[in-house]
């Protein structure tokens, strides 16, 4: 039996009782808090991936940095299937296979330009499968912890979209869904 969408937005759940802390050498301390509504804690800053790995930044610099935050206590990480068209995906893959999966949160975004063809971008269905499908591949991982939509998509239906991510939620292949710059 399906299960409608649910289209009301939750309560707000109160702050940390004990907000999670990490110290680190040098005395310097990384605060976590709550993604969203969530239960999930990501450090208060993240790594991204724009505009740097894959392309700009050489190789064994993009790796020295993702170790440096990672060490640091940076648990939160993100990238985007179109970065360097799925190269920074590849390369923050790589490195962040070397710990453990548990311990850090990783996101990557669906929407812009994949290819030529008129199904490559968007939040179609058939975009949103095929994206994760190949993000997940280049990542090489069997999920990812959040999952963006890079932007909105007028041309599709929200349903549709919705639709889709909650698929890719109970396949196990995404933990969480969000939105980015709508």
């Amino acid at each position: 039996m399906e299960r409608p969408l649910n289209t009301q937005r939750p309560a707000a759940l109160p702050p940390l009782a004990h907000p999670a802390r990490r110290k680190i050498k040098g005395g310097v301390t990384v605060e976590y808090r709550r993604l969203g509504n969530s239960g999930v804690k990501v450090s208060e800053i993240s790594l991204g991936s724009w505009l740097t790995y894959g392309g700009y930044v050489a190789k064994e610099r993009a790796v020295q940095s993702i170790h440096t935050a990672y060490e640091l206590g940076i648990n939160f990480f993100d990238t985007a299937n179109v970065y360097e068209q799925g190269e920074a995906e590849k390369v923050v893959g790589e490195v962040l296979r070397q710990y453990p999966r548990e311990s850090y949160v990783l996101a990557t975004k669906v929407f812009f330009p994949m290819g030529e063809g008129p199904n490559d971008s968007g939040l179609s269905r058939k975009h949103i499968m095929e994206q994760c499908h190949g993000s997940l591949k280049r990542l090489g991982l069997d999920y990812v912890d959040l999952y963006y939509c890079h932007r909105y998509d007028e041309a599709t239906p929200l349903e549709e979209t919705l639709r889709a991510l909650d698929d890719l939620v109970r396949q196990g292949k995404v933990l969480y869904v969000g939105v980015s710059e709508w």
